[in-house]
This record gives C-alpha cells, structure tokens and sequence, in this order.
C-alpha cells in the first residue's frame, strides 16, 4: 500500500511559475538518496525506525491508505503499532505560513526506518494510550473486509475497535486461568455427528459444520458446550448471536458450564466503558471465550479456536454502518485466516449455508428424521380437515382450527401468536374501490394507529384527518393488514379472562411465565415462555410473509415460522402450530415435514439456475440517475460482469433522518434515485470489489458529482 505525507501539498490554485518550481524541487528530491526524515518543527526523531505509518481515522474511499510522520523521540517507547495517536491531517495557507491541519485520530500500524516521502514530515501530534489496540492479526482481518465489501479500511476499524474509555484502561491484566475440563456431549449426543464434533474441538482440531438445531429450548447449553470444549484444547472461542435477548441466553448457559470471570458478553446493553473493559480483557489475553452481538465479530481473541454464530439468517448480523459487512462473511474470514474451527448453528437454514455443505467447506450437523419427529410440536394448516366444517377457512384470517387450537392450549399454558407486521392497522383502503389510502404530501402509506386515534402516514408520521379517495372520491376506509395490537386487542375481547402480552419492535419481552396467557408478537421478537415452551403458536397471514416481491421471501417466511415453532413443546406433549397459508406453497410444506435444509437446497439449486447470489457475487450501485449512469459507465467491471438495470427505487421517506442522507450524498430531496445490480460468476467477487472502490475513489477524489452508494451483498434484491 502507498503511503503519503501527513500534511497535504499546496493549493491547486497557485500561479502556474511556483507550481512549476514546486515540480521540480519534487523530482529533484526524488533523485537524491533517501535520507532520514526531517520535520518541519525541527523535533528531535527516535534514533530507530522514526518513521511512523499512520491509519487516520477517515473514512472516505479515495483516502484508504497509510500517511507517515515522524516519530518524536519523546514518544519513541510509546508510540509502537497498534497504539492510538493524534496526527496533524489537512492544511491550508495562512500568511505565508503552513499550517499543519486538525488534530484527527489514528493508528499506528508499523514503524520504519524511511519513508518514500521526500519532503519533511509532521511528526506525531500525540500518543493517546500505550494499549496495543490494533494488533497485526485484527489489522489484517479489517483489511481482509474492506477489501471484499469494497470499503475504507478506516471504516471497518470504527467497527472493529470500541472508542477509548480511559478508566478501563487502568485495570491491571490477569493471566488467564487453566483451561476447563472438556464436557460431556449433553445435547449433542442427540445429533449422530455431535459427539465427534465436540471430541474435534477438544483435541485441537477446526472441524467446520452447519448445525441444524432441534426445537426446543437446549441450542444455547449445545453452543456454550461447544465453546468450552474448544477452551479445553487451550484455545480462544467466539460465538456471535443476533440480538442481545439470544447472546443472554448463550451467556447464561456458559457461566454455568465455566462459572463466572471465564468469559465475557460484549454487547451494546454494557454502556461504553465496561464494553471497552471487557474488550480490554480479550486483547490482553486475560479472557479467551467471548459471547457478542455483531460487533463482538471482531474481538480479538489471541488463538482462535472456535468461530461460532448462530441463526445466520436474521438481519441483526447485518451492520448498518459502511461497509455493511454480514457478521457471516467476517468469521468465514477469520476461520479461513487463523485455521479456526466454524460453527454455523440455526432452526433454520439460510441458502448461504447449504451452498457450504454443497461445496464441501463445512459439514452437515442434523439429527436423524425420528429424533426430528420427537422433538418437534404438530404443524397444522388451514386445510387440515377444516373445509368441510368451515368452507371459508382458507380466506378466514382466524378460521376455526385457530380459535379451537388457542382455546383447548389455554388449559395447559401459553400461546404464541406471531403477526407480521406491527402497529395497529398498518395498511388502509377504499373500501369501495380498494386504493391503497396513501398520503398526500410524500405519497407513503397511510395506517391507523389506535382506534380512536386519527390516521397516519407511516413515512413522514404526518397526520391526516379528512382523506378521500383520490379514484372514486370515497371516504370510509377498510383494513388491508392487521398489526399485532389490533391482534391483540381482538383476541383480549375473544378470551377476556386471559392476560394478553404483546411483543414487538417497540417493547420486546425477554421470556413470558409458563400459565395461560396470549403472547402476540411479531417476527423475531418472540419471548422463550418458562417450563416446556408454549403450549400452541399461530402463523397468521402468512401470505404477508411469501407475498414480498423480494428473492429471499420463501426463506424468510419459514425461517421465522421455524423460529416460532421451536419455542412450542414438542408433538408428545400436545405442542400444536397452525400456520395461515396456502398449505400447497413450499415453504409451508417445508414446516410441516420440519425440512429447512430440503427447502435451503432446493432455492440453491434455483438460484444456481438463475445465476443469483450467493451462487454469484452480486454489489448493488444507488443514488441520483445521472449519477448511477456515470459512476457505471467509467468502472471498469471484470469482462464477466453484468449489469442488471437500472430500476427507479421506491419513493424515499421524507423525514429529517432522510433529508440529512441526502444531502449528505450531494443529492436533493425528491429527485428521482436508481438502483443498478452488478453480478460476476463465482471466483469474481474481489475483482468486482476491486473495481467499484476504485471508481469510487476516482469520483470522489474529482469530486464529480453526487455520491452513489455502494452495497455489497446486498440483503435484497427484489
């Protein structure tokens, strides 16, 4: 990688005479010998390798790369790779004197003895701590993900290294304590392969496995064994989870195999300071298991042993902050970089992780069908029986399989009512011509939000009081959707005897006590219920779910039908689902037959057909037409590369969090934006990584107009 001096050149806009001598002096100084570096605030230099390669904290594509200064001798014991420092970066003219810049923040990342800058460099602002907070290793894992999601390096440190807490710096390192004693296979002997899989661990070896979990409330005892029989071994363990509700449970489950102090949760739920603590504790070594949300992906636990993550498939695994980088693709990375074990553990089954088992990378870990059977509760659909005693059961959003399963499960504990969508009633209507009520000023849906309450625009959350219809000029409206408090509220009139608790992105409920009670909630905000689980759950309007103009729209409806269900007792113990859906469609078949992997498979080997992800690569390019238009005609895709589109987007929200995106992007608020694919055929991922960033990097070095958004992998493609 290039390296460059920490103060930038001159103005562009000097005479042309002193550009032409700045030119000149620059390539008389190239010819002369190398010499020690010379600052231009005369400080004293270290005597050995005074010549610091700097990562500045700045995000931006065109800068991705080192900017050296001179190491003051003041700061020759300090200032060693890893550390944090404040440099001076930019500079300006100001009465014939050169300014040095801001102070910004930064990492060293090695020291040299020269530097291919032949003028004077500014030397070293500040060393902000002596703690070694970038090692090589973490170093080289952050490259590793710029370079495939096509960003900054600067940008993926942000995610890899929590901000300084200086209190938490001065608590003293441990050494670690003697490595635990390997388990027994507990639930794994459940699985024909899971013993195997454990005695690999604890003797060292880096088996790699996808792990279909059974139903049921043992996967975090299983994964918590798995981690401490990896401790056995001497080695470090790692396990990712999607929200901080799962990474409880895993840390729950450890802290009674290992007892407390062996190991640390790293979530945001901590607060800054003893986040960074605990983060503290791992990179000194003094801690070798951790359990974390998506950031906890990069702790960097010296001796890897176990890269584990569980339920792959949820969009909590996805950062939100550029690069974007899938907490997946990050320990696939690391296992392949430091010879680690993977552990790829979920109800379900993303495409992602049978195209793993497919080529061969990792190894299926299932039980056999018979245990599968036990384990699992009974699955019902609309159709089972219930057409001749209700002939418009399949249209009924409750039909009378659902009310007799909710009220005979009452009388032996919990149900479970999973709603796709939240709110009250989220889509409205004409009723007499069936336009979507939409609202005036951004065109974004309309919804109800109480009863009582008057109508809301669910985009810019303006309210609207007289709407009529703009087709037929009406003005009574009729549901499309139900959301889970209009759910609930219905079902409190139904069993008005019976508590109802409601779960949802507003208020999500860590577990429910096992009595009767109505849980409803919605996707991947279930609470676990206390004892054997939930005594019956109903999928409502499944269709909401598979109707998504979205690729991944039958995969996600049975991931979060498989979710659901595991929480349900098993079929001995009358654990019942009913699933509202069409009972032909493949992913409803899949849950009745309990068969993730069938139904992961089969999309595989569409997509293999259709030359979709993750069978190919696949960026996504969006931002003002013009801009897309441009920014594709000048990148220079690998000769495989084609390009899909492009297609307008949807029209943007138009909020205060929406104008600021846009004008931070160069663009205005209510231009039209585009969307194009790129897609390359296996073994051409980088190659396309490589060539986005560049051309990224040339527009906005020219700062050629708005700035398009880059999306790696993206989550959806429909």
């Amino acid at each position: 990688m290039s390296s460059d001096n920490g103060r930038p050149g001159r103005s562009a806009a000097e005479p042309p005479e002193q550009l032409a001598l700045l030119r000149e002096t620059v390539r008389k100084a190239a010819r002369e010998p190398k010499a020690r570096p010379r600052t231009w605030r005369g400080a004293a230099l270290a005597e050995r390798r005074p010549v610091a390669r700097v990562l500045v904290d700045k995000g931006l594509v065109h800068l991705d790369r080192y900017f050296d200064y001179a190491v003051p001798a003041a700061m020759d014991e300090e200032a060693q790779p890893g550390v944090r420092v404040r440099v001076r970066f930019g500079a300006g003219e100001r009465e014939g004197r050169r300014e040095g810049g801001g102070l910004i923040n930064g990492f060293i990342v090695e020291r040299v003895e020269e530097s291919d800058f032949p003028g004077a460099l500014a030397p070293l602002a500040q060393v902000l701590s002596p703690e070694r907070v970038l090692p090589p290793e973490l170093l080289l894992l952050c490259r590793a993900v710029a370079d495939r999601y096509a960003g900054s390096l600067a940008d993926v440190v942000q995610l890899a290294v929590p901000p300084r807490m200086a209190r938490a710096e001065k608590a003293a390192a441990v050494p670690p304590g003697e490595p635990p004693a390997v388990p027994e296979p507990g639930g794994w002997s459940r699985y024909p392969q899971g013993p195997a899989f454990l005695r690999a661990l604890a003797e060292g070896g880096a088996p790699r496995a996808v792990w279909t979990a059974l139903p049921g409330p043992r996967w975090p005892d299983e994964l918590a064994r798995a981690m401490t029989a990896t401790l056995a071994s001497g080695r470090g363990a790692l396990a990712v989870l999607p929200d901080g509700r799962a990474a409880a449970r895993a840390d729950a489950a450890l802290t009674e195999l290992l007892g407390k102090g062996r190991h640390v949760l790293l979530t945001a739920d901590a607060g800054p300071e003893a986040r960074y603590r605990r983060w503290l504790a791992v990179s000194r070594g003094s801690v070798r298991a951790v359990i974390g949300t998506r950031a906890a992906m990069f702790a960097p636990i010296r001796d890897l042993g176990l890269a584990a993550i569980w339920d792959d498939g949820e969009s909590g695994h996805s950062d939100d902050r550029a690069p974007q980088p899938h907490a997946r693709e990050v320990l696939l990375l690391r296992a392949a970089h430091e010879k680690s074990a993977f552990l790829l553990g979920a109800h379900a089954c993303t495409v992602e992780a049978a195209q793993l088992v497919e080529s061969g990378w990792a190894r299926p870990l299932a039980a056999d069908r018979e245990t599968v059977r036990a384990s699992a509760p009974r699955i019902r659909t609309v159709g089972d029986g219930d057409e001749g005693r209700d002939p418009a059961a399949r249209a009924a959003r409750l039909p009378t399989l659902a009310w007799q399963t909710v009220r005979e499960a009452l009388e032996h504990g919990p149900v479970l009512v999973q709603v796709p969508r939240r709110g009250y009633v989220p889509r409205l209507a004409c009723e007499r011509c069936r336009t979507p009520a939409r609202c005036v000023q951004c065109h974004g849906p309309l919804e109800a939000v109480g009863a009582r309450e008057a109508l809301r625009c669910a985009w810019c959350a303006r309210a609207e009081d007289g709407w009529r219809c703009p087709e037929c000029g009406g003005v009574r409206l009729r549901a499309q959707v139900f959301g889970a408090r209009r759910t609930a509220e219905e079902l409190g009139r139904a069993f008005p005897s019976v508590p109802v608790r409601t779960s949802g992105r507003d208020h999500i409920l860590d577990s429910v006590p096992d009595g009767p009670a109505l849980v409803v909630s919605t996707p991947g905000a279930e609470p676990p219920a206390g004892g054997p689980g939930y005594a019956a759950a109903l999928l409502l309007d499944g269709w909401a779910l598979l109707g998504r103009p979205d690729l991944r729209a039958d995969e996600e409806a049975l991931h979060r039908w498989l979710d659901a269900a595991a929480l349900v007792r098993c079929a001995g113990e009358g654990g019942t689902v009913v699933v509202v859906a069409e009972p032909t469609l493949r992913p409803v078949q899949a849950l009745v037959r309990w068969d993730p992997v069938g139904h992961a498979m089969r999309e595989l080997a569409e997509r293999a057909e259709l030359g979709f992800p993750p069978v190919s690569r696949m960026a996504a390019v969006s931002g003002p037409s013009e801009a897309v238009a441009e920014y594709l005609a000048e990148t220079e895709l690998p000769v495989e590369a084609e390009v899909l589109g492009p297609v307008p987007l949807p029209p943007a929200r138009q909020g205060a969090a929406a104008r600021g995106a846009r004008a931070a992007a160069g663009g205005a608020v209510g231009e039209q934006r585009e969307r194009a694919l790129v897609r390359v055929p296996p073994g051409r991922g980088a190659a396309l990584a490589a060539a986005l960033k560049t051309a990224q990097s040339r527009r906005l070095t020219r700062r050629a107009g708005p700035v398009v958004q880059l999306r790696v992998d993206p989550p959806d493609i429909g």
